[in-house]
C-alpha cells in the first residue's frame, strides 16, 4: 500500500514537471523563430522574354523587408507552394541552389547583425545583403570632435592643460589602434572589455606609463565613451565590469628650513632665481603662476 502512494506520488510530480518542459522548450523555439525568408513571383510584372522577377520577403518580429533577388524565371516553371523551381531537371536544381546561396548569405548576415549589433531588423539584413554601407560613428573622430569643441572653450570654461591632457589621450589611442589592431580607426560599436584591458596593457609596457598616469587616460578615454552612449551611437558600456585604479600617492611637502634655504641659496643663473622666485612666492601665497592667472615680468 505504502509503495502505491509512492508512485502515485512521484506520478503527481514528474507529470507537471514533464510538462514544464515540454512548455519551456516550445516557447524557446518559438521565441527564436523569429527570422523568415520567403521566395515569391512577381507575377505582374512579366517581361518581353516571358520572365517574372523572384522577390524576396524578409521578416523579423513581424516587420517586413521585400526587394529583388535579380533572379528571373517563367511563371509556369515556378512552385509557389515550395517558393522554389518545380520539376527536378538540371535548370531547376541549379536555380534552386542559387536560391540556396541566397537564404544561406541572408541567415549569415541576420546572425552577424544579432550577435554584434544592439538590435537586428529587416531592413538592416537587406541592407548587408544588398552591401549598402551604412556610415558609424568612430572612435577617434569623436575624440577629436571633441576636442575640437573644447579647444573651443579655452578661457571660457576650459584650459590649455586640459586640452593638451584629451590631445594626448587621443594620440595614445592612436597609437595603440595602429599597434595592436592595424587600423586607423575603430568603429565605437566594435569597442569591448577586451579593447579596454588592452588599452590599459599598452599603456603599461610599451608607453610606459606608470599606474596613476595609466588610469588619468582610461579616464579620459571612458569619458568619450559616455559622450557615444548619450548619444545613443552605442548601447552597451564596455566599462560596464572595469574598474579604474588610482593610486594613492603622498607628494610630501618642504619644511620651513628647507624654504629658507631655498631662499638663501645663490644660484648659477639669473633664469634659475626667477624660476625660485616664482617658486617661493607660489609657496607662500597658494597661487599657481600659470598664462590664465598671474604673470610676473
Amino acid at each position: 500500500m505504502l509503495s502505491i502512494k509512492c508512485l502515485l506520488i512521484t506520478l503527481v510530480l514528474i507529470i507537471p514537471l514533464h510538462e514544464t518542459i515540454a512548455k519551456d522548450k516550445k516557447e524557446s523555439i518559438m521565441s527564436k523563430s523569429t527570422f523568415k525568408i520567403l521566395f515569391y513571383l512577381r507575377k505582374n510584372q512579366v517581361n518581353k522574354d516571358g520572365k517574372a522577377s523572384i522577390m524576396i520577403r524578409l521578416s523579423v518580429n513581424g516587420e517586413v523587408s521585400q526587394f529583388s533577388s535579380k533572379l528571373e524565371i517563367e511563371p509556369k516553371l515556378w512552385d509557389t507552394k515550395f517558393g522554389k523551381a518545380a520539376g527536378n531537371s538540371m535548370n531547376a536544381r541549379q536555380f534552386n541552389n542559387l536560391l540556396d546561396d541566397i537564404r544561406t548569405s541572408l541567415r549569415n548576415h541576420y546572425h552577424e547583425i544579432e550577435n554584434h549589433e544592439a538590435y537586428v531588423n529587416a531592413e538592416k539584413v537587406r541592407n548587408a545583403f544588398l552591401g549598402y554601407s551604412i556610415r558609424q560613428n568612430t572612435l577617434l573622430e569623436l575624440f577629436r570632435s571633441h576636442n575640437e569643441d573644447a579647444r573651443k572653450l579655452i578661457g571660457i570654461s576650459k584650459t590649455e592643460a586640459t586640452l593638451s591632457k584629451y590631445d594626448r589621450a587621443c594620440r595614445r589611442l592612436e597609437e595603440y589602434l595602429k599597434a595592436q589592431y592595424k587600423v586607423t580607426d575603430i568603429a565605437l560599436k566594435e569597442i569591448d572589455h577586451k579593447f579596454v584591458t588592452g588599452f590599459e596593457t599598452y599603456l603599461r609596457t610599451v608607453s610606459k606609463c606608470n599606474e596613476n598616469t595609466t588610469a588619468k587616460f582610461i579616464q579620459t578615454f571612458r569619458m568619450i565613451i559616455i559622450v557615444a552612449k548619450n548619444n545613443g551611437w552605442i548601447f552597451k558600456d564596455p566599462f560596464s565590469n572595469y574598474k579604474i585604479r588610482l593610486k594613492r600617492v603622498d607628494r610630501g611637502y618642504l619644511t620651513d628650513l628647507e624654504i629658507q634655504q631655498i631662499i638663501e641659496n645663490k644660484f648659477v643663473s639669473s633664469r634659475l632665481e626667477h624660476v625660485r622666485d616664482v617658486f617661493i612666492f607660489s609657496c607662500f601665497t597658494f597661487v599657481a603662476l600659470n598664462q590664465n592667472n598671474l604673470s610676473i615680468n
